[in-house]
């Protein structure tokens, strides 16, 4: 059976509790071996420094010199008390007692067999059974004026009583590790809640589930993508990103420099600086053209980083000269569908009421209709634009608008597919806000013209609107502005990004009240030309 996984809090508290119960265990054994070292020389100095201060006592010398044992014995028994020893027992130097702490024992000989080296005139300590029990014993020799021996003093301190010592001190030891014990699960109870609080409560198998999420779901995303810390530095770029970059020449590993040196055209060092998002931009790296978003990272309304979006601007267009595409052919079904579906209304009605004559003029007009708008285009030779012009003569018709096409040349296909696109862009953005800005006007004419004139496409598109303001002139091809609400402004925007990308030039002639004229010319190399 397979273990559950211990939760992120039992985890800090066992490593806690083991780390402290081990520390704890180490020191309580230096501790008390120190302890009992301590104490036991501690003692040792004890009974030492009591048998110096008996051996130098005036009264013990008179007394072994006189023989008065009444008087050693008095004098060391207040000493043995004073002191909290075992025993105090004064020896003249034929090892015979002058005083003991049973009195009955003073004349006797010393018992315990370690006091031959004292009468030597040595000074020691050993432990050592007597008649009282076994003790550490002190030995001190005792000297006259002249420094001659004359006896002997030795102090005893019970063992037992230096094993109470010791096991109080190990007492205390415990007690004060087992606070340290309580301190540490303490502590380990706020360590775990402050953890558990910044990883927002999950779990660690929780956090590396999401990371592997995360990380893979940032890898497999088309679009570039590269992140900054709050100090500019670069934490993440996907596998996108990595190749436009290697795409645009840079093959440096990215990881941990700092966006300024690496990209310092990325703008993300202004919006860790802001905090504000910027969409829809462009990025040129090494004459390699990208479309860009930025938006900062927030962590509870502070700015820790920052994130931009990368894709290759050529697959941009791609995809929009498709969506280009579907949308001109759906356009241009919708239009004719609902005219094909009038005028057989029409037809239907004249059938019913017998007007056989009128519907006969009424079909002709129709045929000669769509003979005038094919010739219209007869020159344009790109099925694409010709498409594309068909579509708005029939979108024009439907606002009650006279579309007028006219080519003073053949408009043969371009060299490169791209550039159908862009005059697409071109054309449509402009003749739909011509047919816009005549809708309010008495005379609804749009005229298009179309040549080509030394590799050059000039177009001209003239209605008869209101005008254009001298004010509105210099807003007009900024993205975002426009005068009919909010969600507009952005056709000619992508007019003027056209031309620029072809090199081109665009001239505007306007009259207030009477109308405008928008001239363009791009260069344009067609096939056959780019043959030759």
């Amino acid at each position: 059976m397979v273990m559950k996984k211990l939760k992120l809090r039992t985890v800090i508290l066992l490593l806690v509790c083991t780390v402290v119960l081990l520390s704890l265990f180490i020191t309580d054994l230096l501790v008390s071996r120190s302890i009992n070292e301590n104490s036991m020389r501690y003692e040792e100095e004890k009974a030492l420094t009591t048998a110096r201060i008996v051996a130098d006592s005036d009264i013990v010398q008179n007394g072994l010199l006189n023989e008065e044992a009444d008087v050693v014995q008095e004098y060391a028994n207040g000493v043995q008390e004073s002191a909290d020893v075992l025993f105090v027992v004064v020896l003249d130097m034929n090892g015979i007692r002058y005083s003991h702490p049973n009195a009955e024992l003073i004349g006797e000989p010393f018992e315990g067999g370690d006091e031959a080296d004292v009468f030597l005139n040595q000074e020691y300590s050993s432990i050592s059974e007597g008649t009282l029990t076994t003790s550490l014993r002190s030995f001190t020799p005792v000297l006259n004026e002249a420094g001659e021996q004359i006896g002997a003093v030795v102090v005893g301190i019970s063992l037992e009583h230096i094993q109470r010592i010791i096991d109080q001190n190990h007492k205390n030891i415990l007690f004060g590790s087992l606070l340290g014990l309580i301190a540490g699960l303490i502590g380990a109870l706020f360590i775990a809640r402050y953890i558990k609080k910044t990883l927002f409560g999950l779990e660690p198998e929780q956090i590396a589930s999401i990371l592997g999420e995360r990380d893979a779901m940032l890898q497999s995303v088309h679009e570039g993508i590269i992140a900054v810390d709050q100090k500019g530095e670069i934490t993440l770029v996907n596998k996108s990103a990595r190749k436009l970059l290697k795409k645009a020449g840079l093959f440096e590993e990215p990881i941990g420099k700092e966006i300024a040196a690496f990209l310092p055209m990325t703008g993300l060092e202004r919006v860790l600086k802001t905090g504000k998002a910027e969409l829809g931009d462009e990025l040129t790296i090494n004459e390699m053209t990208f479309i860009v978003n930025r938006a900062p990272l927030m962590v509870e309304s502070n700015v820790v980083g920052a994130i931009s979006t990368l894709r290759d601007k050529t697959e941009v267009k791609e995809l929009a000269q498709q969506l280009t595409g579907v949308k001109l052919y759906v356009e241009a079904l919708r239009s004719q569908s609902h005219e094909v579906k009038n005028n057989l209304h029409v037809i239907l009605g004249m059938l019913r009421i017998g007007a056989y004559d009128q519907l006969k003029e009424f079909i002709l007009k129709l045929v000669d209709h769509k003979d005038h708008e094919i010739s219209q285009i007869q020159h344009v030779q790109d099925p694409v634009l010709s498409g594309f012009l068909l579509g708005k003569l029939s979108y024009a018709k439907e606002c009650g608008v006279t579309l007028t096409i006219k080519s003073d040349t053949p408009i043969r296909k371009p060299a490169k597919a791209e550039t159908i696109h862009e005059v697409i862009t071109i054309l449509g953005n402009v003749i739909n806000n011509s047919i816009e800005a005549v809708e309010g006007s008495p005379f609804k004419k749009v005229e298009v013209n179309l040549s080509i004139q030394r590799d050059t496409l000039q177009m001209k598109v003239k209605d008869t609107g209101p005008g254009i303001e001298t004010e509105q002139l210099k807003e007009i091809f900024s993205k975002g502005y426009s005068t009919k609400g909010d969600g507009r402004g952005y056709g000619l925007a992508n007019v003027k990004e056209s031309i620029d990308e072809l090199s081109g030039h665009l001239t505007i002639d306007t009259v207030v009240g009477a109308g405008t004229t928008i001239m363009i010319d791009i260069p344009y190399q067609t096939e056959e030309n780019d043959g030759d």
